[in-house]
């Protein structure tokens, strides 16, 4: 189990056989944005990982922290390889349907 924490922001990993689960919990915004990208870089690589974003307990989120999912999305989807966000909380919901990247983060049913 990888932890890094900051007293706002917090970012945990569980690797379960081929599934990496990271769970983001307080707010991800400009100033722990440094603190996500060090827990994400050696994760978003990993082809051999199918990667999860887990924001059941992540309060707000900012325009960094989008910029930040969605570069992971990108770089993940140019390797084929799996990317998901789930559990999503409802406020977090409402911010990702109004800035149009909902359809991005919908579960993926395709099988690599």
């Amino acid at each position: 189990m990888n932890t890094n924490k900051s007293e706002k922001f917090h970012a945990r990993t569980e690797t379960e056989g081929n599934v990496c689960t990271v769970y983001l919990i307080g707010e991800l915004d400009l100033s722990v944005a440094p603190d996500f990208r060090l827990v994400m870089e050696p994760l978003v690589g990993d082809t051999g990982l199918d990667l999860v974003i887990n924001l059941k307990e992540l309060r707000y989120i900012d325009s960094t922290g989008i910029g930040i999912l969605l570069s992971i999305l990108k770089a993940r989807h140019g390797m084929d390889v799996k990317f998901s966000v789930e559990e999503v909380p409802p406020q977090i919901q409402k911010l990702f349907d109004m800035t149009g990247i909902s359809k991005f983060f919908a579960p993926q049913e395709n099988s690599h």
